[in-house]
């Protein structure tokens, strides 16, 4: 009997989630591609204003203003899509991400 117990090969033992049965580590790099999916859209955002805006300059009037007002030269297209990604990256996705990662897994969810 002895020499069975010193002979039995090491088993690592890894921590089940008991809601899940499983182990928490899948969970997590889900969660953190997630994360870095949703942190990376506010760039991406501004980087598709920018490049619209080179590629079509002439939706920009701040290039070539003669004699338009404030509004006609603020509010354009491309620099809206460049606000509302530099908006999104810093006021939603931040705390979007820290509860993302903060977040018990819900049963049932992702296998």
């Amino acid at each position: 009997m002895e020499a069975e117990l010193r002979e039995a090969p090491l088993v690592l033992v890894v921590p089940l989630d008991a809601r899940r049965n499983r182990a928490p580590v899948a969970d997590t790099s889900t969660r953190e591609t997630t994360a870095r999916v949703v942190i990376s859209l506010g760039p991406a955002t501004v980087v598709a204003g920018l490049v619209w805006a080179l590629l079509q300059p002439y939706r920009v009037t701040l290039f070539e203003p003669q004699g338009q007002s404030f509004w006609w030269l603020a509010v354009e297209p491309p620099l809206l899509v460049v606000l509302v990604g530099v908006v999104f990256h810093l006021v939603v996705a931040r705390g979007l991400v820290r509860d993302l990662l903060d977040a018990e897994p819900r049963h049932g969810s992702d296998p």
